[in-house]
């Protein structure tokens, strides 16, 4: 009997220390991935203020050529300095973006990631760090849908 209580003892010492090894496998797996995503996560978000700080330059732009059109009557821009700065701005912009977009695709090649397994990921982050996306009936004419920011 104490022959089978003492392999008992062995075995049991065996399997705790192989959960130990493979829990702390799993453990810096997922640190790996958290980080991966964290990386990705962060350049997304500076794409994504890129973007805003786009649609406010063409917004701008909008507001110059209708303030010109409709002040001065001409609809000529050249020679024009502000709208050429404005124009340029955006072109910068969207070099950067696609800048992101690359370093983004550098992460990905590094970690071996897909697209499908990142935004599965965020998505499961995200869905519990923000409020979730929804319609809100105003009326029975109005509808206002909250957006992320």
């Amino acid at each position: 009997m104490s022959k089978l209580w003492e392999d008992l003892k062995d075995n049991m010492r065996e399997w705790s220390s192989s959960a130990v090894e493979k829990a702390e496998e799993m453990s810096r797996a997922a640190m790996s991935k958290t980080e991966e995503l964290t990386r990705i996560s962060k350049i997304k978000f500076e794409i994504h203020q890129l973007q805003r700080d786009v649609e406010r330059a063409y917004e701008e732009l909008g507001r110059l050529a209708y303030t010109h059109t409709k002040n001065d009557h001409v609809a000529t821009f050249s020679g024009h300095t502000e709208f050429f700065d404005i124009v340029n701005r955006v072109d910068e912009l969207s070099d950067s973006i696609k800048v992101k977009e690359n370093e983004i695709d550098a992460v990905k090649k590094e970690y071996g990631l897909d697209d499908l397994e990142i935004n599965s990921k965020l998505d499961e982050s995200e869905s519990t760090n923000t409020e979730p996306v929804g319609v809100t009936q105003v009326s029975d004419e109005t509808v206002e849908i909250d957006e992320k920011v």
